[in-house]
């Protein structure tokens, strides 16, 4: 984001910037604002420009000369909101409405009509969390028993697609990346105006945005790369001519384009032109300026490229259609021959018959689209959730992804799908004989993102160290602190150069881990924990053994295990996760599904072979239903009543809880009743955001894994602790996810060990497209685990070890170094050894003895719980 001012651009710098752009270079944001101020001649060649771009786009989409509108009906579910834009006639306050809200009837009254005329989306547009500013808003939900205007919301979008089949578009201004996740499977595509990023707008008294909470670029910017990791269909856009520099109008258009590059997500991009209201504070501002507009249609054309959709809306042009079809715009948006727009109320839609002959004055066709775009129609996966596909399919000419114009919606179930089992179902066994098909997926190239984009992130992540603070924040508990973690540099350790024993650092961190360890992870001893994380030679050797002492005076010499079975019940998943190896498309050679039966038999097969534990974890698979997590323990539960069920990791639960419309505690509680009795503290990878989106794409923040691993401690339901390190990661952020775990730990005193998970390089995606280095370093997994001892001292007494990632004799070095426990047998391990781990997928007991007496420990059986095991 950026607050530009000063002096205009020249002829000169404008003419460079045309020749630039006619050229298809890059465009810098001066050469993009000079070509805002185009007029005359040199407008003529910018539109010239923008539209040979736009027409490249239509011809690769396969619809060439076409420009796309979607027929709807426009529903105000509530015009009360939090905010205060200074623009807005939407918004109003309760005294002038019947109602702090439309009821479902209503809702479905205006649905039900534009069913009948033809009609097939169903646009909500709604105010901001009207109910934390209007009693009368909450009371009227608490009266009919919803929590929030995103519980109603989702309701009605229900009601609408099962009552009348239109698709609902959701416009509820700024969502969460859970809140996302609940609304997904209930519409095809939702949206939010990104507007502009000029902060200054919004937090100077007086300007458009200013007491309007929702309206901050940061958090704006925020809900754009949510929605993109969460895989939603999104409309975006920019409004212009609300006080912006033309600088700060192109730094918006940068922004949506490094978060399209990022995810692929944004269906539309909408240039909206300011039109001066009465009854608002702006209503003496000048509207946008129509050649403004065009400037900035062919601005954004140019510099989001062919495959964008740029939209510019026709009520508002004055009668520009040729203008701005000029100007490259290849979509009307959204059209109603029912309901006005609510939003521009003065101005009234076109009628369709007029909009397409314009268009067709332009040289255009005008063909109409579903609210989601054919590009996510034709793809299906993982941008349309199953419940909502039959509804999109009915609709949809299946080749072009288009309207059927035809069609007339009909209200249909909004259900699961039916279940789907089989696939590869023997890889747990066949990942060590004949292993993987190959060493990708078949959508390599599309589904982590611009792989660019992900370089650009990854190096600006190694170059900060500001993640401590972040993360320490999202913590909760230990105090926060800023502190450098070095910059890794691609391929290189990211502690930089090592710390020698004449290191002022080093020697007093080595003193408090010998005296007082936990003291290591407060804000005052950052410099002291951060050398110690880079040590090497003589003083790692001697860190090592500090560890070691402590964990001596703490667990004793005995070295735990616990005889287990892993079932990755499927490996289906669209997230996208970056290093992740393990996922699989419905439609790949090594993709899979596990019936509830087979789950079970696999249970009973391990309780018959001596184990007191199964732990299950799967993919993120569309397909399968909401009750399917609670049906497999319930399996388990019957065939083996005494087996410890260890399952569903945070994101697991997140996404399930959110898809059935319930609250993390509601679902936790139900699979408690259900039968579960830990869950594993995976999915955190390294909890600081900023690393994070490099590293998954889409999955869960870090705050987000905070609430889940926090509500099952308080519902007493327990869980490991773990980190991946060693990808794009740096020790600032080490640091920082140690803070993290002590913060919940000292909360809820749930985590029963801590797992230290070395990064598995060789078939994972993000090594393969150059941007990981190969794992961490032998000295990074030998400082990892005795780091681990010493910060979590006091909070976490059981640091393991997995030798599925660090082989035997790894193993047998860490236990040398700190760590007591072993992890399980496992019987079977897919997710490591999908991505390339070589140390197989089983150990015996004995084997498991065996490395406890190379490193001259006794071992001992224990629980999940870290219990003894009854003879």
């Amino acid at each position: 984001m950026v607050d530009h001012t000063g002096s205009g651009p020249t002829a000169a710098s404008v003419d460079r910037a045309l020749r630039r752009a006619a050229s298809g270079r890059a465009l810098d944001v001066d050469e993009a604002a000079a070509l805002l101020t185009a007029r005359g001649d040199a407008l003529d060649e910018l539109l010239r420009v923008a539209g040979e771009i736009r027409d490249a786009g239509l011809r690769e989409a396969g619809r060439p000369g076409v420009v796309t509108f979607s027929k709807k009906v426009f529903i105000p579910l509530t015009r009360l909101c939090r905010d205060r834009c200074h623009y807005c006639t939407f918004a109003t306050v309760p005294h002038r409405l019947p109602a702090a809200f439309l009821d479902r009837d209503e809702v479905l009254a205006i649905a039900r009509e534009g069913a009948a005329q033809g009609c097939k989306e169903a646009l909500f547009t709604l105010g901001d969390r009207p109910e934390e500013r209007w009693p009368a808003a909450r009371e009227w939900l608490e009266a009919r028993g919803y929590d929030s205007t995103l519980d109603y919301l989702r309701a009605c979008a229900v009601a609408v697609l099962e009552e009348t089949g239109l698709l609902p578009h959701l416009n509820p201004g700024v969502l969460s990346w859970s809140e996302l996740q609940r609304l997904k499977p209930v519409a095809p595509s939702m949206g939010m105006m990104l507007e502009t990023t000029a902060t200054r707008l919004w937090s100077t008294p007086g300007g458009p945005h200013f007491g309007s909470p929702d309206k901050e670029p940061a958090v704006r910017l925020r809900v754009l790369d949510d929605a993109g990791r969460v895989g939603v269909p999104f409309t975006t856009g920019i409004l212009i001519g609300i006080g912006e520099t033309h600088a700060e109008r192109v730094d918006a258009i940068f922004a949506i384009r490094r978060a399209q590059r990022g995810y692929g997500h944004l269906q539309e991009v909408i240039v909206q032109n300011f039109r001066a209201k009465p009854d608002t504070a702006m209503r003496g501002m000048p509207d946008a300026e129509l050649h403004d507009l065009a400037a900035t249609v062919a601005v954004a054309r140019v510099l989001l490229g062919p495959r964008a959709r740029i939209q510019a809306p026709p009520n508002l042009i004055a009668g520009e259609y040729d203008l701005l079809l000029r100007a490259g715009i290849d979509d009307w948006g959204g059209v109603s021959p029912v309901t006005p727009d609510h939003v521009n109320p003065e101005r009234p839609w076109p009628r369709l018959e007029e909009l397409a002959r314009h268009t067709a004055k332009a040289g255009f066709t005008l063909r109409e689209r579903l609210t989601v775009y054919p590009e996510y129609v034709r793809a299906g996966d993982p941008w349309l959730d199953p419940r909502v596909l039959p509804h999109v399919s009915a609709l949809a000419d299946p080749e072009t992804g288009l309207a059927v114009e035809a069609a007339r919606p009909v209200g249909r179930p909004w259900q699961e799908p039916e279940e789907v089992f089989g696939g590869r179902t023997d890889l747990h066994a066949t990942i060590d004989t004949t292993g993987r098909t190959g060493d990708r997926r078949g959508d390599f190239d599309s589904v982590y993102g611009d792989w660019s984009e992900v370089a650009a992130q990854a190096d600006a992540s190694r170059a900060t160290g500001s993640g401590v603070d972040r993360a320490g924040a999202a913590a909760g508990g230990v105090d926060r602190a800023a502190a450098s973690g070095g910059d890794a540099g691609r391929g290189a350790a990211p502690a930089g150069a090592s710390a020698g024993v004449g290191d002022p650092d080093l020697r007093t961190g080595l003193r408090l881990a010998a005296d007082d360890p936990a003291a290591l992870l407060e804000p005052r001893h950052a410099d002291a924990a951060l050398a110690l994380f880079a040590a090497d030679g003589p003083a790692l050797d001697r860190l090592c053994r500090i560890a070691d002492d402590v964990r001596r005076d703490v667990v004793g010499d005995d070295v735990t295990y616990v005889v287990n079975r892993n079932i990755n019940f499927s490996n289906v998943c669209y997230v996208g996760c970056r290093f992740c190896a393990f996922a699989q498309r419905e439609r790949d050679a090594d993709a899979y599904r596990l019936s509830v039966d087979q789950v079970a038999d696999r249970a009973e097969e391990a309780w018959a072979a001596g184990a007191t534990e199964v732990c299950l974890q799967g993919g993120i698979d569309p397909k399968l239903p909401v009750t399917g997590y609670a049906d497999l323990i319930r399996a388990i539960k019957v065939r083996v009543p005494g087996m410890h069920v260890h399952a569903f990791s945070p994101m697991e639960i997140a996404t399930a809880a959110a898809k059935a419309g319930v609250s993390v505690r509601e679902w936790l509680t139900a699979l408690r009743d259900a039968g579960l009795d830990t869950i594993p503290g995976t999915a955190a990878e390294i909890l600081d955001d900023e690393v994070r989106w490099v590293l998954t794409k889409g999955k869960l923040p870090t705050a987000a894994w905070v609430e889940v691993v926090g509500t099952a401690h308080e519902l007493g339901i327990r869980s490991s602790s773990t980190m991946m390190y060693g990808h794009v990661d740096h020790p600032g952020q080490w640091l920082a996810h140690f803070r993290v775990l002590a913060g919940v730990q000292d909360r809820t005193g749930g985590f029963t060990e801590f797992v230290a998970l070395p990064f598995v390089h060789t078939n994972a995606p993000i090594y393969l497209a150059g941007i990981a280095r190969p794992g961490p370093t032998w000295r990074e997994n030998r400082v990892v685990h005795a780091m681990a001892r010493l910060l979590l001292h006091g909070r976490i007494d059981n640091i393991q070890c997995s030798w599925v990632k660090l082989g035997d004799a790894g193993t047998v070095a860490m236990l040398g170094g700190g760590c007591n426990d072993l992890g399980g047998t496992l019987m079977e391990e897919t997710i490591s050894r999908m991505a390339g781990s070589g140390n197989g997928s089983a150990r015996t007991e004995e084997q498991l003895r065996a490395i406890a007496a190379a490193a001259g420990r006794p071992a001992r059986r224990r629980t999940t719980a870290y219990g003894d095991v009854r003879a």
